[in-house]
């Protein structure tokens, strides 16, 4: 039986550990903070099966992955940029809004987010290019030139609905081309050329943007379109569609923090809710299933899903999470540093940065050390496509950490036999 198992759950056995743990505090932690779903549905059950469900099919998914020998992935990556830059045009044109974000495409019944996507088929192409092009002292010169042109337009595409997944996704290139060894030189221009762009874009969402959270001052998204008429709107306005989110977002971050008694439960509802279920967890949280303010957050099951976490696990629980993911990103340059090859190396450094960086991301928005955003806790939120896909990326990592244990193996049988 075991043997049977062993076969089955292949490649590093930490990473599996870490994998089920996530999974685990996902299926206890969304059916609690699904309330609201369940309120909505009169279904009280159905939230939790499908959530479940979702999470089985992404360890299948994971299973199928992790089988897929490492070299077969450099022949799937022409096909995943294809469908990446058609899918994320798509959802541009004609994709399902969401509020005021149309980040989702609704193909035959199935809804999915391009962007999800795309984030892996980046990795796997800058971890193919910085592989072929390594040289004894590092990447060759022309790979940041090659790196860009895969990257940025991806990173555009994406960001007109999605900001803040851009501004990650670039982050984890950036720090592929810091361990890929590429030139210090190209990368202190590429940082002095982010920082004049950041500091653009964020003149032109305070410029252009409208501060939704003072509705006493500010005229409502409708009001301000029917006032303008719609055929109005500026190529600059179009572009920046998502300019009032954006904006009503860093301005609230960027105010003092306010006493409680100031606290507006209507307008700051996530932030304030999210906090209070903080400062009321204790050492050891509520327990499991008690959380009290997962009835007030809107989004108590997806972005603000470690808020809960706090409330119902306490610190301890928070602290556990943030080891998995620390763990996670320990195997991941541990495996890298038994690759024989640059190319697995790099795709599985670059797959462990994606969903650690995400996660820090999510945790920080949690705790109010940074704006809202609107990133899942990888492994742990409620999602269909991002549960599933980033189940894929670590199929994708123990398919790599297997071809790394065989090296080990026949290194020590090697050593061995010159013994």
């Amino acid at each position: 039986m075991n043997k049977k198992i062993g076969r089955i759950f292949k490649g590093d056995k930490v990473i599996w550990m870490v994998f089920f743990f996530l999974c685990m505090i996902s299926i206890v932690e969304v059916f609690s903070a699904s309330s609201g779903l369940t309120y909505k549905s009169f279904n009280y059950i159905g939230p939790i099966v499908y959530h479940a469900a979702t999470i089985l099919f992404g360890v299948v998914v994971a299973v199928v992955t992790l089988n897929i020998p490492c070299r077969y992935f450099k022949l799937m990556t022409p096909f995943l940029m294809l469908i990446s830059m058609v899918t994320l045009l798509w959802v541009l044109v004609a994709g399902t809004k969401v509020g005021d974000a149309g980040r989702w495409i609704n193909l035959f019944g199935f809804t999915f987010q391009p962007s999800e996507i795309a984030k892996g088929t980046i990795v796997l192409a800058v971890a193919q290019i910085l592989a072929a092009m390594q040289r004894e002292n590092g990447a060759d010169k022309k790979a940041f030139k090659w790196i860009l042109w895969i990257t940025l337009p991806a990173c555009l595409f994406i960001g007109l609905e999605n900001l803040s997944t851009a501004a990650m996704l670039f982050f984890v290139v950036f720090l592929m081309m810091v361990i890929g060894l590429v030139p210090v030189k190209q990368l202190a221009k590429l940082a002095a050329v982010i920082i004049f762009v950041g500091v653009f874009v964020l003149s032109m969402v305070m410029l252009i943007g409208h501060d939704t959270a003072n509705e006493d001052k500010q005229l409502t998204k409708t009001e301000r379109i029917d006032k303008k008429g719609k055929d109005e709107k500026s190529f600059v306005e179009k572009v920046f569609h998502r300019a009032d989110t954006w904006k009503s977002r860093i301005m609230k971050f960027g105010k003092p923090a306010p006493t409680p008694q100031q606290y507006d439960l209507d307008k700051d509802a996530q932030v304030a809710h999210a906090n209070i279920a903080i400062v009321s967890s204790g050492i050891i949280g509520k327990g499991p299933g008690k959380s009290v303010e997962r009835d007030f957050l809107a989004q108590a099951f997806s972005d603000f899903i470690y808020a809960i976490i706090i409330e119902e696990l306490g610190i301890v629980g928070a602290v556990f999470v943030v080891f998995l993911y620390v763990v996670l990103l320990y195997r991941c340059a541990r495996i890298a540093s038994r690759c024989e090859n640059n190319f697995p190396a790099f795709l599985v450094m670059g797959l462990g940065l994606l969903l650690v960086v995400q996660a820090t991301f999510n945790m920080m928005v949690a705790v109010g050390l940074a704006p809202v955003t609107g990133q899942p806790l990888p492994l742990i939120s409620k999602g269909g496509t991002s549960t599933i896909i980033n189940c894929a990326y670590v199929g994708a990592i123990l398919s790599v950490s297997r071809s790394a244990k065989m090296k080990k193996v026949k290194e020590n049988v090697a050593d061995m036999a010159s013994v």
